[in-house]
């Protein structure tokens, strides 16, 4: 059964195949989606050209989501090429790894605003801006961690930042809702990325993690997609503004 068939799903922020990304656009993949990917630059291309390939992505589009010109680029090639969209993922994150270690309170100005900015506000303007071409049905669908939610040592601004975007899924589930469109976001547990390799004492964090947990271990990027693939099809129509923790059970424990 294709949950995703004929589907058309934009998959932001695919970095390798150990990205979050990379184990959602295989997934969707599976259950017969179409597929379009990003890129930051050129270092990254060389990394995603290959992935496109392996699933058949002909739909591949430079776009820095802290430029606004990037942005309505990336949505005129879209539209240029589908017409219209059904699935937006986004899994894009960044902090200056400089603050992803020690306390919060020493971030500057500058480094918080640019977390905020590829973090949260990319999610927003991305929704805003993909809106007029998205399918009656649609749903856009983002990553978040549950440094949102409480203090995770190291994690810092970005825990700030996942707050902000846990929030603005929520406010953008109410305003897209009366439009027949769905906006949620999955809370995984630490998966060992290339993001998250730039947070100090990574493997502590998920050997606790693993430890505590109910299922006694982390969760895989395949685990996550099928998630995701459930968020994003006719299975959870009745579902948005979600916040659906994929973390083998670790943010129910308490003592």
């Amino acid at each position: 059964m294709n949950l995703l068939q004929g589907k058309k799903a934009l998959i932001l922020g695919v970095a390798n195949d150990k990205s979050i990304a990379y184990g959602i656009a295989k997934i969707f993949h599976e259950n017969g989606a179409i597929l379009g990917f990003n890129y930051l630059d050129e270092r990254i291309e060389k990394r995603v050209r290959p992935i496109a390939q392996e699933f058949g992505v002909d739909l591949l589009v430079k776009c820095d989501v802290s430029s606004d010109k990037d942005i309505q680029n990336l949505v005129n090639h879209v539209k240029n090429k589908w017409g219209s969209i059904d699935i937006v993922v986004h899994s894009i994150a960044y902090a200056n790894k400089e603050y992803l270690k020690d306390v919060y309170y020493k971030i500057d100005r500058q480094s918080f605003l640019q977390a905020m900015d590829i973090s949260v506000y990319s999610f927003t303007a991305i929704a805003r801006e993909f809106l007029p071409i998205v399918n009656q049905g649609g749903s856009f669908l983002t990553l978040s961690y549950y440094g949102a939610e409480k203090v995770v040592y190291n994690y810092n601004v970005m825990g700030v930042a996942k707050a902000a975007l846990e929030a603005s899924v929520k406010y953008l589930a109410r305003d897209f809702g009366e439009k027949g469109i769905r906006v949620n976001c999955i809370s995984a547990g630490p998966i060992k990325t290339l993001a998250a390799m730039g947070i100090a004492d990574f493997g502590d964090i998920q050997k606790v993690a693993a430890e505590r947990s109910p299922l006694k271990r982390t969760v895989s990027i395949e685990e996550v997609g099928k998630a995701s693939l459930f968020l994003c099809s006719d299975l959870a129509s009745g579902v948005t503004g979600e916040i659906l923790y994929v973390d083998a059970g670790y943010n129910i424990i308490g003592m």
